[in-house]
């Protein structure tokens, strides 16, 4: 019934929107009524009582879930948390975290225990606390003799079509070429045994070997992985450590854009398509996540503007 006047709301106020958009604004008032039922708990009675669970994508799980996992460990009002693999070091601040999901799933994604869901018009959130993962992470171990700027590109699948948003081999080396000179690039695509399946697959780009030979002085993750010098548990813990040490990206739409935006100083963001361009989540939500500077571009000509306006003067 609740559901159902949501819907009568959102059609009467936002019927000129598309479909495809406007469940999204239903969501976000069901979202917030669903929080309604934990007000007692979460601002008079305060013990640790909430479970946090989620199997859905990694981006809403940086931008949402952890957040407000955070924002009850905050509160005192966490009890423990659930995720997929290859998440414990996440949730580094979880008492008790269980990895207890093999995969990640689009339905997953739809977890109205949470104070937002994929996407919103409105990203004042209540119950959403900035993770400080970069003073977590930080270390002594992974700084290069110039400054650290992390290429973190993906080649995946979209929205069951072929990749849309990535970086090619011919941007990558204008990129390199450009700013080589006055960075450490370190080069990041996860290779589909590093991460934990979704809904998406991961093509081959075969710009590895591309890279090893015509820029060697290009630092590659695998290749920091490889060695492991800090025995990072797993892929997410090791990109965190290196992330942790930089201060510039350039990224890519999606998880690995998110990522990106956790760690504090630039991030340069291609993204080409999707509802994120509708709501405004590279203004809107992005910056919420560390306090990152994000500069969203809809097409290579803009990305490279925004590294020569940002990341060379």
């Amino acid at each position: 019934m609740i559901t159902k006047l949501i819907s009568f709301y959102v059609r009467l106020k936002f019927g000129k929107l598309h479909w495809d958009v406007r469940y999204f604004y239903r969501d976000t008032y069901y979202c917030q009524f669903v929080q309604l039922k934990y007000i007692f708990k979460d601002y008079f009675f305060k013990k640790k009582y909430k479970v946090i669970s989620f199997d859905g994508e990694f981006a809403p799980e940086l931008e949402f879930v952890i957040p407000f996992a955070y924002w009850h460990y905050k509160n005192g009002t966490l009890l423990r948390t659930e995720g997929a693999k290859f998440t414990k070091e996440m949730y580094f601040f979880s008492e008790q975290h269980s990895e207890v999901y093999d995969v990640r799933t689009n339905e997953g994604n739809y977890n109205y225990e949470t104070p937002r869901i994929l996407y919103s018009h409105n990203y004042d959130m209540k119950k959403w606390e900035k993770v400080p993962f970069k003073a977590h992470f930080k270390n002594d171990v992974y700084v290069f003799d110039k400054p650290a700027l992390v290429i973190a590109n993906r080649y995946n699948t979209e929205w069951e079509g072929p990749p849309i948003s990535f970086y090619s081999i011919e941007m990558l080396e204008y990129m390199i070429e450009k700013l080589k000179d006055k960075y450490t690039i370190v080069y990041n695509r996860p290779r589909p045994q590093n991460i934990t399946s979704d809904t998406s697959d991961v093509s081959e780009l075969n710009e590895y070997d591309f890279i090893r030979e015509k820029y060697p002085e290009v630092v590659l993750m695998e290749d920091l992985f490889d060695e492991n010098k800090m025995n990072a548990n797993n892929y997410n813990h090791f990109q965190m450590l290196v992330y942790a040490n930089a201060s510039k990206f350039i990224s890519i739409h999606g998880g690995t854009a998110a990522l990106a935006s956790c760690f504090e100083g630039s991030n340069i963001i291609l993204s080409k398509q999707g509802p994120e361009h509708h709501f405004g989540c590279f203004q809107k939500l992005f910056p919420k996540l560390s306090g990152a500077k994000i500069y969203h571009a809809k097409n290579n000509e803009e990305v490279k503007k925004f590294i020569d306006d940002h990341y060379l003067n």
